[in-house]
Parts: C-alpha cells; structure tokens; sequence
C-alpha cells in the first residue's frame, strides 16, 4: 500500500503530490492493478489534510483511468504505468550513486540540477514530449 507523503512547502498542491505519488507508485510497481488505494480516511488520518482533497486526488487519478472508485468497497488501481521496478538492479545503483553525491557535499537541489542536466543529455525533447503525452493519456 502507498504511503503519502504531503510536503506543504513545496508549492505543489497537495492534491498534486498525491497523483504524482500515486503515479511514482504504479511506475515503480509498488501498486499494481487490483491493489486497494488507502482510504480517504486512512489519508486524512496519516497526513492530516482535507479529505475532499483526498477525494479530488482519486478523482483525477480516476478520470485518468488509473483507478476506478467502487461504492462501498474503495479506490482499486485499474493499470499499471510501470516498466521499472522498485527492486531494479538500475535503482540500487542509482541509490549508490545518490550515497556518494550527499558523501561529496551536494545538496538536494545540486543532486536534481546534475541529474536533470544528463536526462537532458541523453533524452531529447522529442522523447520528453512523447512520454509527456503518455502520461496525459495516463
């Protein structure tokens, strides 16, 4: 099961950040078709937001068509986005990789810079768009 977690100053709204981790969540494998979103409750309780926005969250996720809510039952996950599990050998090394960054004195937004400055090497526009439209059709 996902376990949100709402970063309040990060100018994203909160409604966002549960997509975008609900999203994470089905690109890593983490949630798979058929596995139960928390509920609405179990959110608000965990996170202390709103549960409308909860509710707004699972709506867009649903529009999307990732989940589908059944009354009485709860939110299920329809489709998967991933191609990466979390358990990939390319995570751990990524996971090396971010080790010896923060060992080396960089910070957050240095180790973001420098990653964001290879995706960009090696992935063109092109590619960003395509998987940009992928993802609205997600």
């Amino acid at each position: 099961m996902v376990e949100y977690r709402i970063d309040r100053r990060s100018g994203v709204a909160t409604y966002v950040q549960i997509v975008q981790q609900t999203k994470q969540a089905l690109r890593l494998g983490l949630l798979e078709p058929g596995d139960k979103l928390p509920t609405a409750r179990e959110v608000v309780e965990a996170t202390a937001i709103n549960p409308n926005t909860v509710l707004k969250a699972y709506r867009e996720l649903e529009r999307e068509g990732l989940v589908e809510a059944r009354r009485g039952l709860g939110t299920f996950v329809q489709r998967s986005l991933g191609a990466t599990p979390a358990d990939s050998p390319l995570r751990a090394e990524l996971t090396e990789w971010a080790a010896r960054a923060r060992a080396a004195g960089l910070g957050r937004e240095d180790v973001a810079a420098l990653f964001t400055s290879v995706l960009d090497e090696h992935f063109t526009l092109d590619d960003r768009l395509d998987a940009h439209s992928k993802g609205d059709q997600e």
